[in-house]
């Protein structure tokens, strides 16, 4: 296609979403006054672009583009930046873009480091099982990256609104009753896909080596997320709103799964057999 190799492909995406990332501190330094499509059109271009790498990378191995560490970071970008571009559709939400992209360029110039993209022999694809598990927890965690992000805007609007009245009523931010929404409804989005593919994933176990569990770090730190998550959603029902503890807690368990997901995966037998 063109010539270009998926990680040429890929790194052109992260260059737009390095552009997004710069022009996004421009946004905040006009204080969103106004409804600028400039930085929607950048991240949906990298998205394209990001499409087209993760297609042929997965055309190139016949599967689900999520074997290795490079695969697994440009999916979950990926899953980031197709829930903004859904979610920018409206555009008190479009916003959400300015915390978006410099968590997509992360992401994508950790994702290039050529370490990330071992190739090990071709897997033979014998079933969708273990795909459709890995699919489904790495979407998860992008609707969790994304809950981070609204919990960053909802923190920064609540932030205008105690010290800076004006900046908050003429920026085009969401409204903080509407980032309280979107926060736990993400939360609860990847928690529900979370718990879905960890029941995919333990009924694939069941049917490669005949049981349910096993002492796996990767196995124990998934279910550690899973219960971490599950005790927000808690806190979140208990409390009935969302508020600051509820967003620094988000944003907190996120940057531990950021962490920690790469170092639990390495020392996995199960995930690098």
């Amino acid at each position: 296609m063109l010539g270009f190799t998926d990680r040429q492909w890929f790194a052109l995406a992260v260059i737009c979403y390095g552009v997004g990332a710069a022009y996004s501190v421009l946004l905040w330094r006009r204080g969103f006054r106004r409804d600028d499509w400039t930085l929607y059109s950048l991240l949906a271009t990298g998205a394209i672009l990001h499409t087209v790498a993760m297609l042929q990378r997965g055309f190139s191995i016949d599967r689900c583009p999520i074997n290795n560490l490079f695969e697994a970071t440009m999916f979950i970008a990926w899953t980031i930046v197709a829930a903004f571009l859904l979610l920018g559709m409206w555009r008190r939400l479009r916003f959400l873009g300015v915390m978006v992209s410099p968590l997509l360029f992360a992401l994508g110039v950790f994702g290039l480091f050529p370490l990330l993209d071992e190739r090990g022999p071709r897997p033979a694809f014998v079933h969708g099982w273990e795909s459709l598990h890995a699919a489904l927890v790495l979407l998860a965690y992008g609707a969790f990256g994304l809950s981070a992000v609204a919990a960053l805007m909802y923190l920064s609007q609540e932030h205008n609104l105690k010290f800076d009245k004006t900046r908050a009523v003429l920026a085009l931010l969401p409204p903080i009753q509407r980032l309280e929404r979107v926060t736990s409804g993400l939360v609860i989005a990847g928690f529900a896909l979370l718990t879905l593919g960890l029941a995919v994933g333990t009924w694939w176990l069941h049917q490669e080596r005949g049981t349910f569990l096993v002492s796996d770090p990767k196995l124990i730190w998934s279910v550690a997320v899973w219960i971490a998550y599950g005790a927000l959603l808690g806190l979140h029902d208990r409390l009935r709103t969302v508020g600051r503890r509820f967003a620094w807690s988000v944003i907190g368990v996120f940057v531990f799964v950021l962490l920690t997901f790469w170092g639990t995966n390495l020392p996995s037998a199960i995930h690098n057999p």
